[in-house]
């Protein structure tokens, strides 16, 4: 402990010696967080928060339960407040919704240009900032690399330089960051507002030009989405259409006339958060239970080897299907509309494969002599295991769960193909494509194409990225070529 702090304290006296490297840095930053708050804060609270406040007001006694939930309830207007600041990257700022005005022109879209181009501009301007914000935490790491750490090299250098140097890792990355950005801003980017596509559309009204009437009318969203659907020979509206109420949508329509690409967009928040909340509670429990069997072995290790093979021996689908149709009228099943319970039941039935690509290093670590000197001069086991062995269990843990991630995505869409997991209204890639398996052979093909696309390309970004990972952390396994190739043949390993 007396290391940390020396190492603490001289970190803080390298700033203070030379902080006009880490001053730049953190101004900069700060302006990149300032003016986006509210949208990252709305990204952040459009998590299922109320999950844990919940299970621990109901497992505490009345009176200090009520408290906990009067706490809960003031942070959680102070963050809806927040979230409602006022943003440089927003709708307001750059509004594509209007309608066509008599002799050609727009009016209340961004500077009269067609919604179309004033939904790109937007789109635009949100990745820019984002590529721009991801290059800035690269240039900090930079900026600690160069003038406050204690090593001119590590061997994360080495790994990252190898990264740098993986085509095929790169390519995952953006795929991967090109979707967490859409999931994060997916109330910036989206052509409309959730609340008038998804939640409520007959509570919003709109303006259009009625061609018939020639002038400018108003009808609710609701009644504008009857007439907007896209049924194939009947009705469609495609890629990059207008309806007949001046409404842009840029991969068409869905069965019941709401935008896609905001179902497609608000749908990748759930697929996102299902495939993160499972490999992280996957992750958690292999980690834990690879550091006891390794430093404890014995009983210890047998018995998670029984517990392992008798998760395996069950069949896991048929026991993911029972498990959502029973809990399918608890409580539990509505938290963020049934994402969190197949996230939990994912990451519960995920451990056992994670463990066992993991066990054999922890136990080979173990046995290093800088262990076995740490036994002998005392130290506590939680202290050995997580000083000398997490450290290098983490980086094949990396590896394996950034490719168990699309995994988890591509169960839940399977699983809401079938009419479980996450329930309507809010979208899921899986239902989306079973609503429209029936029109793939119609021009409204794009209704199961276009999430199914979506789908692949995320999976795709997390298998390619684990594959740089892999290469990055162990040269041996292959080359960048062979990387490459050995994704295209078979799913990216």
């Amino acid at each position: 402990m007396a290391i940390e702090d020396t190492k603490s304290d001289s970190i803080a006296r390298r700033i203070r010696e030379n902080p006009a490297p880490a001053a730049r840095w953190a101004a900069v930053m700060a302006v990149l967080v300032i003016v986006e708050f509210g949208a990252l804060w709305g990204g952040i609270m459009a998590l299922p928060w109320d999950t844990p406040m919940g299970l621990l007001t109901g497992v505490l006694p009345g009176a200090i339960g009520g408290a906990v939930a009067g706490i809960a309830s003031v942070f959680a207007d102070a963050g809806a407040w927040l979230a409602d600041l006022p943003t440089l990257l927003s709708r307001e700022w750059i509004p594509n919704q209007g309608h066509r005005v008599p002799g050609g022109g727009w009016e209340g879209t961004f500077l009269g240009l067609e919604p179309a181009y004033a939904w790109v501009i937007r789109v635009a301007v949100v990745y820019a900032y984002a590529m721009f914000t991801f290059y800035w935490v690269w240039r900090g790491y930079m900026v600690f690399r160069r003038h406050y750490r204690y090593a001119d090299w590590t061997p994360a250098d080495d790994m990252i330089d190898r990264f740098r140097g993986h085509n095929w890792g790169k390519f995952g990355l953006v795929l991967v960051m090109a979707f967490v950005v859409m999931a994060m801003f997916a109330p910036t980017i989206s052509p409309t507002t959730q609340e008038q596509n998804i939640m409520d559309p007959y509570s919003h009204n709109i303006e259009y030009y009625n061609d018939d009437a020639g002038q400018v009318m108003e009808t609710s969203v609701g009644q504008a989405n009857l007439l907007s659907s896209s049924k194939g020979v009947q009705r469609n509206f495609g890629l990059w259409s207008y309806d007949e109420y001046d409404r842009f949508h840029p991969t068409g329509t869905f069965t019941n006339g709401k935008d896609m690409f905001t179902l497609t967009a608000y749908g990748a928040r759930i697929s996102l958060f299902i495939g993160v909340f499972a490999s992280a509670l996957a992750g958690g429990i292999a980690l834990s239970l690879a550091l006891l069997t390794a430093y404890y072995k014995g009983i210890v290790d047998l018995a998670t080897v029984v517990a392992s093979d008798a998760f395996m021996a069950m069949p896991r689908l048929l026991v993911l299907i029972m498990l959502v149709t029973v809990l399918a009228d608890h409580w539990v099943a509505n938290i963020y509309s049934g994402g969190f319970i197949i996230a939990f039941l994912f990451g519960i039935w995920g451990w056992m494969g994670l463990w066992r690509a993991v066990r054999g290093p922890a136990f080979q670590i173990v046995e290093n002599e800088w262990v076995m000197a740490s036994k002998g001069f005392g130290e506590r086991p939680w202290r050995i295991v997580k000083k000398h062995v997490a450290p290098y269990v983490i980086g094949y843990l990396l590896i394996y769960l950034s490719m168990s991630l699309g995994g988890y995505i591509i169960g839940a869409a399977g699983l809401a193909f079938l009419g479980l997991g996450v329930t309507a209204p809010t979208p899921e890639m899986g239902r989306l494509i079973a609503a429209g398996q029936s029109l793939v052979t119609t021009q409204s093909w794009h209704i199961s194409i276009i999430p199914g696309l979506m789908i692949s390309a995320l999976v795709l970004g997390f298998n390619a990225l684990g594959d740089g990972i892999r290469d990055a952390i162990d040269p041996k396994t292959g080359g960048d070529d062979a990387a490459g190739e050995a994704a295209a043949a078979g799913g990216g390993g």
